[in-house]
């Protein structure tokens, strides 16, 4: 068990594809680590502590920024596909042959690609508040979201907590405590990410979500095990495109968490660390 956690682990770098990557490594060596990819804009200070923590009391746990982002070198590709090209890049870079992923939001499309552009080096996948091509209101930002990102705040933690949470009282003290949580490192803290990480990230975003026919049909090929998670509110990716992906991913199941939108894991992260958990670990249960 490594000493480290989400607060202490100390970034790290390596080079692959003229990018040099950083990255956090901490949890239980010797399986299958985890690998996170994040959501639009993120870095890997924005992931909650209470969740990588929970995860790695049982394996290994990586965190990384993708090609452009925050401590990251590079330039952050237009295209879904050019960021699962980069994160396969990562990955082979750390010496590892097999990994598990984990996608939140933008980071679940590029998951997706990853699972399928390197069938043999992707053993599990989760998929968190994300959507298939072409997915319900994915062309373009939801109404909802327009309106959300399109608002003045006074207080910026008012816009993560309109975008992560549902408006309850329950779901906005989740979220205040999840804010409290993800500051909490302080030393070696990644800087936000600059100003051209957005436009690439948007480009990308509506390439993936442009209407197509049969957009669905690619999704057979997700030869992985899959745990789709959301909550059964979100209104920046809708809930609807969770069920979409469970229903034409041929071994997926889902879960969708009560009076939650986009971060559920957030509202509920010792559920979401024991359910993924317990769906990594199913194949080492069958032995």
């Amino acid at each position: 068990m490594s000493a480290y956690t989400h607060q202490t682990a100390p970034t790290q770098y390596v080079e692959a594809n003229g990018i040099r990557f950083a990255y956090r490594r901490f949890g239980k060596a010797g399986g299958v680590p985890l690998v996170f990819n994040m959501h639009f804009t993120g870095t890997m200070d924005h992931w909650d502590p209470l969740v990588t923590d929970g995860i790695a009391r049982q394996r290994e746990v990586i965190l990384f920024n993708n090609a452009g982002i925050s401590s990251t070198s590079g330039t952050v590709p237009d295209t879904i596909e050019g960021m699962a090209a980069n994160a396969a890049a990562f990955v082979r870079a750390l010496g590892l042959e097999q990994v598990d992923v984990l996608g939140f939001s933008l980071g679940g499309l590029v998951a997706q690609a990853l699972a399928l552009a390197e069938p043999p080096l992707v053993r599990r996948l989760i998929l968190v508040g994300t959507g298939p091509r072409s997915g319900e209101g994915m062309a373009s930002l939801t109404p909802e979201a327009q309106e959300i990102f399109g608002a003045a705040y006074d207080d910026p933690d008012h816009l993560w907590l309109r975008v992560f949470f549902t408006p309850s009282a329950a779901s906005q003290a989740a979220g205040r405590a999840w804010l409290r949580r993800f500051r909490q490192r302080t030393a070696g803290r990644d800087p936000e990410a600059g100003p051209a990480v957005a436009p690439a990230q948007l480009a990308a975003l509506a390439r993936w979500g442009a209407p197509r026919p049969a957009p669905f049909d690619y999704l057979k090929a997700i030869v992985q095990p899959t745990l789709v998670v959301n909550g059964d509110r979100d209104v920046i990716i809708y809930s609807v495109n969770s069920s979409i992906l469970q229903q034409h991913i041929p071994d997926a199941q889902l879960i969708l968490y009560p009076d939650a939108s986009h971060g559920s894991q957030y509202q509920y992260p010792g559920r979401f660390a024991a359910h993924v958990n317990q769906f990594l670990s199913e194949d080492e249960a069958r032995q």
